[in-house]
């Protein structure tokens, strides 16, 4: 369990974050310096240099993205250039991609954040700049929303899986068909029909919650309050749901932590941005107090089992039910241990968790329950503590990475094994640098008094 700091106060991390932003610039150049384009995007490191492996080409937004928060952080021009350029002349493929569910990994991270500095004045506003980025978003999300199962009651945005498939992951994607939303698009499909973004926004989270999501309630003999399944598997015949599934965790009745963490940024992030929204526009499907309601049961049922079932440090192994755990002893009443015999840690976990985390801190503090806020905000704090430090940080200027001791696909054994180590460790993944420095420049934004940083800054 984490062993919360409770006097922890983002000040206190303004020196580890300054030198963190420093190593993330040289990380960024490097990687455009010696990376080889012409293989794909890069997704993990191997031996310290980053390679491209995977389904899709779901990592090429966060590779620009961090050039991008990396000049929101710094001021240097030439991050902004790298970013930008690469955006307008790359990205392009991925705003129509009708293939993934992976729209506000690739398009939020790019478009959408080029749109919130200029919104938020960071860079000169040029109308037909703004219209460029506000076009890509706007079809983005319909394209996102198109990728849609229905059920019974409500449906989801599946996987590239097929139509039979919810991954938790996809939650982030929302994001995508909110902006679109806000921006005023409308989804158009055969007949002209018109279809609202955001009831598939709504319906989407509460699949998420209702699915992804368990709560000590009985629903199977393994149904543990907070845990997550990556994937959730439905009969698109009769929009049935038939069982939990994991692509990447070990299996269906575990929890990957990656997945886990997933849950908690999206919920978190989705809360804040539905109090930007007037209760007239949700009453078609259940109001806003319902929709808070499932939503807010989901962000602290996620979170509180992240705190219970990570290692005191707040750095979790990659799956809560990893079949050789046991091997490591009383590994939860300890600090993680990234160089065992036994099984892999997931920094990329921790990175997006501590975003989740520190979000529904502030947001319950907002809401007038200062209890239950401080003590998220503080276990956010206090994963991102150790995150900002080594054995973590990667301090050595031949690695290109970030963040060390990622893990990508475990089951597929898709990651790298040093020599003389008999697990993955060690190496780097583009969405745990991306994260890092998403919740890097979320805690920069406070500490230096900035406008709060969130992912709807750019249609506000």
């Amino acid at each position: 369990m984490i062993k919360i700091n409770l006097q922890l106060k983002p000040s206190g991390l303004a020196p580890r974050l300054r030198r963190f932003w420093e190593l993330s610039g040289e990380k960024i150049h490097q990687i455009e310096k010696h990376y080889d384009a012409s293989k794909g995007s890069p997704v993990f490191t191997a031996a310290g240099k980053y390679s491209t492996r995977g389904w899709t080409e779901w990592t090429q937004g966060f590779q620009y993205g961090s050039a991008i928060l990396q000049f929101d952080a710094t001021g240097e021009k030439s991050f902004l250039e790298t970013g930008r350029n690469k955006t307008v002349a790359l990205m392009a493929p991925h705003v129509s991609h009708t293939g993934v569910h992976d729209h506000g990994f690739n398009n939020v991270s790019t478009y959408g954040n080029l749109l919130r500095l200029m919104k938020e004045g960071k860079i000169p506003f040029h109308e037909w700049e703004k219209h460029f980025y506000e076009l890509a978003l706007k079809i983005s999300g319909a394209v996102q929303a198109g990728r849609w199962t229905a059920l019974k009651k409500g449906g989801f945005i599946h996987s590239f899986n097929g139509p039979h498939s919810l991954f938790v992951d996809t939650i982030r994607s929302c994001r995508a068909l909110i902006l679109s939303h806000c921006l005023g698009h409308v989804f158009q499909a055969e007949g002209d029909a018109k279809i609202s973004l955001l009831e598939r926004a709504v319906q989407h989270l509460r699949a998420t919650a209702d699915y992804s999501v368990f709560y000590g309630e009985g629903r199977d003999a393994y149904d543990v309050r907070g845990r997550t399944a990556h994937e959730s598997i439905f009969n698109v015949n009769d929009g049935n749901f038939r069982c939990p599934n994991s692509q990447q965790g070990f299996s269906g009745f575990t929890t990957w932590t990656r997945g886990l963490a997933w849950a908690m940024c999206g919920f978190a992030e989705d809360l804040e941005w539905l109090e930007t929204i007037d209760h007239t526009e949700l009453k078609a499907w259940g109001g806003k107090e319902q929709i808070v309601s499932f939503m807010l049961k989901a962000a602290k049922a996620t979170c509180d089992f992240y705190i219970e079932n990570s290692p005191t440090d707040g750095i979790p192994y990659w799956d809560t039910g990893a079949p050789y755990l046991n091997k490591l002893g009383d590994y939860l009443n300890k600090p993680a241990d990234p160089f065992n015999d036994f099984e892999p840690v997931d920094s990329s976990a921790a990175a997006i968790a501590s975003q989740g985390l520190l979000r529904l801190g502030k947001y319950l503090q907002d809401k007038k329950d200062p209890e239950n806020g401080h003590r998220y905000w503080q276990a956010g704090l206090s994963v991102l503590h150790t995150l900002l430090d080594e054995p973590y940080l990667s301090t050595q200027s031949a690695h290109q990475g970030l963040i060390l001791h990622s893990i990508y696909h475990r089951p597929n054994g898709w990651d790298f094994i040093p020599e003389k180590s008999k697990i993955p460790n060690g190496e780097s993944s583009m969405w745990g640098d991306y994260h890092a420095r998403e919740v890097g420049l979320y805690l920069h934004r406070i500490i230096n008094a900035e406008k709060y940083y969130t992912f709807f800054n750019c249609v506000q």
